[in-house]
């Protein structure tokens, strides 16, 4: 395994911890926790997105979303399963997971829904007015304004 040593870049940048944060969690990540549970992430729109997770065999009171910062945090708790049942075959995993997502900044989580064992969690980028280009009308300088005082 490769490991990255950023600290040179650190003695002459502030504020750029979250970078080797993401560097360590790509480095410790665990190829099985990739690929459960499955999901999507699509682009509906200029400023809109959807995650769509396969959950299926969790129910809304099993599932918890959370939006933190940049961070969302969708994580599924694995429920009691009945000690009568006898499976002939068992290939619905019910296992807990916990996802985590970084997101861009200004990205607000909108409306997350479960409809058939697929939960939708939207996205919107909300970009403040005040971080949106505005064009700046060119015209003539001030005149400059004479100040008279008084002699003493």
């Amino acid at each position: 395994m490769r490991t990255f040593d950023l600290s040179p870049l650190f003695r002459s940048t502030v504020g750029f911890d979250h970078l080797n944060r993401v560097f360590d969690s790509a480095t410790r990540v665990d190829p099985a926790a990739l690929s459960y549970p499955p999901y999507n992430i699509e682009k509906l729109g200029e400023e809109r997105y959807r995650i769509t997770m396969a959950v299926a065999g969790f129910g809304e009171n099993d599932l918890e979303v959370t939006a933190k910062g940049n961070t969302l945090l969708i994580a599924g708790k694995a429920r009691k399963e009945d000690p009568q049942a006898q499976y002939l075959h068992h290939g619905i995993a019910g296992r807990s997971f916990e996802r985590r997502f970084e997101l861009a900044d200004h990205i607000r989580v909108d409306q997350a829904s479960l409809v058939n064992g697929m939960l939708s969690v939207d996205l919107v980028r909300e970009i403040p007015e005040a971080m949106k280009p505005r064009t700046i009308k060119i015209g003539k300088p001030a005149e400059p304004q004479l100040i008279e005082t008084q002699a003493a």
